[in-house]
């Protein structure tokens, strides 16, 4: 893996490569576990096509962000057809990056009271 890199050239992530990356941020998913969680965690909102993710979960092994793992989990929790993905610590200084932008662009909203009376998550 390429230590040392800094994130900001990788920002803006586009919301789907956000979407994948905050799905493995608390621990290793296949593909389908990926697609499981986007949907439900934005209430349908976000349905990200197989071939959409296959083509992230490629350009973030590329760009060191995930990875597979080499240990699977044990065979009867386990369908040898899935792979596995995780975060790498660059991949994970990216999301906080990322987040962090987010973050600061939320906080210009409210200061031009854009999203007065809404609680924060």
């Amino acid at each position: 893996m390429k230590e040392g890199r800094d994130p900001e050239p990788y920002l803006p992530l586009t919301p789907a490569m956000f979407h994948v990356l905050l799905s493995l941020a608390d621990g290793e998913k296949h593909g389908y576990g990926i697609l499981k969680e986007v949907s439900s965690r934005t209430e349908g909102k976000v349905e990200l096509s197989t071939g959409t993710l296959y083509g992230i979960i490629k350009r973030l092994v590329n760009e060191g962000m995930i990875e597979t793992p080499e240990n699977r989990p044990s065979p009867d929790e386990d369908d040898e057809r899935r792979r596995y993905y995780r975060l790498t610590p660059f991949g994970l200084q990216v999301a906080t990056a990322e987040a962090e932008r987010m973050e600061k662009i939320i906080s210009i909203a409210r200061a031009k009271n854009l999203l007065r009376g809404l609680e924060t998550a």
